[in-house]
């Protein structure tokens, strides 16, 4: 079944922003965004919990060709989707049994998760939770695990090649890329591997498109923000 219209819930430089630069890449400029405005608390609202229960972004509201909507809620899901319902845009190698494959949706996943889970841990305790809920221990362990054991691994994959798969540009670079932006926000990935791989991603037209609205993003919420009394974790 062919796809009608996409429409993403986004906040700029979030982990919508994956999705949105992977949207340009396969679809251009055809597709609606809402912005979600996180710090406001709006995705605690009756309207978007009824989309998400999870209380969070991305979204992407899928419509297909028979009028149907379906609401797509975690970003790697998203990412995978979208490369392969777009086979000739080239941000996945097909749907099938080889390394290339298996190293992509590896790859993708590493990210999503792994980077992910760590990056979070650090931003939530430096800068979203109530401030005697923080802890610096927590801090301090996820930036070392992530120094030590992650950037290693990326930084000999990028010395073999310009691009997390190698060679060739795919949608696990749309993702571990934003995740390589993030952590150097926290002072992680400064190694000139990683300034030549965001180098590298920035020139793409889809790049530029997806993150023209990353300087809208805080770090810190407002003091009076509405998501510092309702953010639970």
């Amino acid at each position: 079944m062919n796809i009608k219209a996409l429409k993403l819930h986004h906040y700029p430089a979030t982990r919508s922003a994956r999705v949105k630069w992977v949207l340009h890449e396969v679809v251009g400029d055809a597709f609606e965004v809402a912005r979600v405005e996180i710090y406001e608390g709006t995705q605690y609202s009756e309207e978007f919990l009824r989309l998400n229960p999870n209380h969070s972004v991305p979204v992407l509201e899928v419509t297909w060709e028979d009028g149907n909507t379906q609401s797509m809620l975690e970003s790697a899901a998203m990412v995978c989707f979208l490369a392969d319902a777009y086979p000739d845009k080239g941000l996945a190698p097909p749907p099938s049994a080889s390394f290339e494959r298996a190293d992509y949706l590896q790859m993708l996943h590493f990210g999503s998760t792994w980077m992910d889970m760590m990056l979070w841990q650090i931003r939530i305790h430096e800068h979203v939770l109530p401030t005697r809920e923080r802890d610096p221990r927590t801090v301090a362990r996820y930036r070392m695990k992530f120094a030590k054991e992650v950037e290693p691994q990326l930084a000999e994959r990028l010395e073999a090649g310009a691009y997390i798969c190698g060679k060739v540009f795919t949608a696990a670079d749309c993702v571990v890329g934003h995740c390589v932006s993030w952590a150097r926000a926290y002072g992680l990935c400064q190694d000139d591997v990683f300034q030549r791989y965001l180098s590298t991603l920035s020139k793409r037209p889809a790049f530029v498109s997806a993150f023209a609205d990353a300087r809208q993003f805080s770090l810190e919420p407002p003091q009076d923000a509405a998501i510092n009394t309702l953010f639970i974790g």
